[in-house]
């Protein structure tokens, strides 16, 4: 461009009803626009619209019979009602499985829903042979980031380091674990399980993200960092006239001149953002990050024209500078953009490299010994 663009804030209005609040992007400093004129400037140059809406499957887990129930709900009355009947009882895993040339940086999304009961007899009977979390294994090339809603986790690594993070009280604040595997390392998930009342199930809920990193970062020594609080993850708060409100938690890069602490390798954004019925939400992207991507964890948006229902992921074009969505019975989702980062990407199992060969090696060096030695779940902490 050969001029710099200047910024005005710009109402429109049809009689005494504002119908758009927005930022234009001219040469010109005269903001006496035409409607139809500042309309169509914003819709080609700052709005981003929905490409595809896509809902992955939703596999029975923890307990699996909850999640085999919630299926035949939703043959039988709809994955609205469904969506809403897993919120309550749990059951059930939903892995997205994104792609390169829509995704990037970001390789997967896990939404967890799951629930422990004391006096639930199949779980001591399925925990035998299919543990409560997951086992330590092998990561290399990627960065992990663990975002717990409900329950929490216990982490111990081959780096020699154990922790818990989670929702609850016990956790003090700390909801977010963002782990860069690095060259190569060992960690072990299991869930953190507290029956302070035996008659009440112990939820979980968390999602799991995958995120690449450049080639020339895949080797750097793993580090891990547990996030939460305003400090880390601030919230950004927006109230309307009839006090209805929507908030944004910054789990990863920025909203609004709010910024998480997390450690990024790239830009990009992670948000949590949760409306009430009758709000809407916005947000402004760089022009680098043409990733823009929406998971709805309850309720439905609206985004010129097109509704995403719960349990759907939507992604959207890559032209545009501000996503606005609105919701008329209220949402809560999470939100990722990013820049691509237009390299080669070999992801098979638990590692994500460039080639095939260097996943070849990865693999290689886990037998080897070179990522640490696995251990039992059952294991001591001593004896760990």
């Amino acid at each position: 461009s050969a001029f710099v663009p200047q910024c005005q804030k710009v109402q429109l209005r049809k009689g005494s009803r504002t119908e758009w609040v927005g930022f234009l992007l001219s040469e010109s400093t005269d903001s006496n626009y035409e409607e139809d004129n500042a309309v169509s400037i914003m819709t080609k140059t700052a709005m981003r619209k929905i490409a595809q809406v896509e809902k992955f499957p939703r596999l029975p887990v923890w307990p699996a019979w909850n999640g085999v129930a919630i299926f035949f709900i939703s043959k039988l009355f709809g994955n609205d009602f469904a969506a809403k009947v897993e919120d309550i009882m749990g059951g059930r895993v939903c892995p997205n499985f994104f792609t390169e040339d829509k995704t990037s940086p970001f390789i997967m999304l896990v939404h967890h829903r799951h629930t422990f009961a004391s006096w639930d007899i199949l779980r001591y009977f399925q925990r035998t042979f299919f543990p409560e979390g997951f086992p330590a294994h092998a990561h290399r090339g990627f960065i992990t980031v663990t975002y717990i809603l409900k329950g929490g986790f216990i982490h111990r690594d081959s780096l020699g380091i154990k922790q818990s993070y989670g929702a609850e009280e016990r956790h003090k604040g700390k909801h977010t674990q963002w782990l860069n595997t690095g060259g190569g390392m060992l960690h072990e998930e299991m869930f953190d399980i507290d029956f302070r009342n035996i008659f009440k199930p112990c939820d979980q809920e968390l999602y799991q993200l995958w995120v690449n990193v450049p080639s020339k970062k895949k080797m750097v020594s793993p580090a891990i960092k547990l996030l939460g609080g305003e400090s880390e993850t601030p919230s950004v708060i927006n109230v309307d006239r009839n006090g209805r409100k929507s908030e944004t938690i910054v789990i990863g890069g920025t909203h609004k001149e709010k910024s998480s602490v997390a450690p990024i390798e790239s830009d990009l954004a992670i948000l949590h953002v949760s409306m009430d019925p009758g709000t809407s939400w916005s947000h402004n992207l760089p022009a680098s990050q043409e990733t823009a991507l929406i998971y709805m964890r309850r309720g439905s948006i609206e985004c010129q024209g097109t509704s995403v229902p719960p349990h759907h992921t939507a992604y959207f074009e890559q032209e545009g500078l501000n996503i606005v969505v609105s919701s008329k019975v209220g949402a809560d989702f999470l939100f990722l953009a990013g820049e691509p980062l237009r390299e080669p990407v070999a992801a098979q199992g638990s590692m994500v490299m460039n080639t095939p060969d260097e996943i070849d090696v990865a693999y290689a060096d886990y037998q080897r010994g070179k990522m640490g030695l696995p251990w039992s779940e059952t294991l001591s902490d001593e004896d760990w």
